[in-house]
């Protein structure tokens, strides 16, 4: 009894491992830059539910990517409601984006 009592634990504690595991994509893309046509490889999240692409202030200005500052800065909320504790989004960026050639 006690045996298979474990083992209904174990197929839920798989069950709720693969359903997390579900809930977010890491893929690999190529990021070229439109000005020098110099690309880069990352890992980015997919489904996080951010209606556009975003990428941190500190990795656009290491892989020295153009920046143009918008007229109005983008506020960010966490999903608790609260701001998200970098600030808004100030400026955007131009590049080509590619995945699995295309």
């Amino acid at each position: 009894m006690r045996e298979e009592k474990l083992k209904e634990e174990f197929v839920e504690v798989r069950k709720a491992e693969r359903e997390e595991l579900l809930k977010e994509v890491i893929v690999k893309i190529g990021l070229e830059r439109i000005d020098m046509q110099k690309g880069i490889i990352v890992e980015i999240l997919l489904d996080s539910k951010a209606m556009r692409l975003v990428m941190s202030l500190e990795f656009t200005k290491k892989q020295e990517f153009k920046l143009k500052k918008i007229e109005r800065p983008i506020y960010i909320r966490n999903i608790n409601s609260s701001f998200n504790k970098k600030g808004p989004i100030k400026y955007i960026v131009k590049m080509n984006i590619y995945y699995q050639g295309h």
